[in-house]
């Protein structure tokens, strides 16, 4: 690879990254390959090798760029009160990930293979970003609810965090999926993704 400066290097990261995320508003991933993503760029195929090597990575990539832009959120939902109710705080919360989608999208995709299918470097930085949000979450725990000690906003995170990987298939229902539980004579109660969140943060912290 012919030597780029870093502010190149990272200019056609983000390119690759932003071109699998318009992808994937329109597309699954089994349906995405990387000629597809190579084509939405303003470079070749083989230049992708240069910054990824697989698929997963590049999605991982995408992922880790959605817990950067949530940890904003969080970070801007701590410093903007001086206290909160419960129910205040579970409307708050559950309103940063109403703004986060693509996040709750591919959260519900399967974490094993994604990791597995890239290199380690890769999966280092990703869980840095991981591991920054679940500290974001924790500050906004100790700014509101200054009684919890270090166990019980640990007990919330764990139950909070498995918790997201769910909210997509329970709140994006296709036409298909609702056909197919009208026959199976499901009974299918739809609720937003804020109301879902909001109505398990409000329980955590009860």
């Amino acid at each position: 690879m012919p030597k780029v400066s870093a502010e190149l290097t990272n200019a056609r990261r983000e390119e690759i990254i932003t071109a699998c995320e318009a992808l994937y508003q329109t597309r699954s991933f089994k349906e995405i390959a990387l000629k597809d993503i190579a084509g939405a760029t303003s470079f070749t195929r083989t230049s992708i090798y240069n910054y990824f090597q697989t698929k997963e990575e590049i999605f991982l990539a995408l992922m880790q760029k959605e817990y950067e832009r949530w940890i904003e959120a969080l970070d801007a939902l701590a410093n903007a009160y001086t206290t909160l109710s419960v129910e205040a705080f579970a409307g708050a919360l559950a309103h940063t990930l109403e703004k986060r989608g693509l996040l709750l999208k591919l959260l519900s995709m399967n974490h094993f293979d994604l990791e597995e299918n890239s290199r380690p470097e890769c999966l280092r930085e990703f869980k840095v970003a991981y591991g920054a949000s679940i500290d974001a979450v924790d500050r906004c725990l100790v700014k509101y609810f200054p009684a919890m000690d270090g166990k019980a906003r640990q007990d919330f995170l764990y139950a909070f965090l498995p918790f997201l990987y769910g909210l997509y298939p329970y709140t994006t229902v296709s036409p298909k999926q609702r056909e197919a539980m009208s026959r199976a004579g499901l009974r299918f109660v739809y609720m937003s993704v804020y109301d879902m969140a909001y109505g398990c943060i409000r329980a955590l912290l009860k």
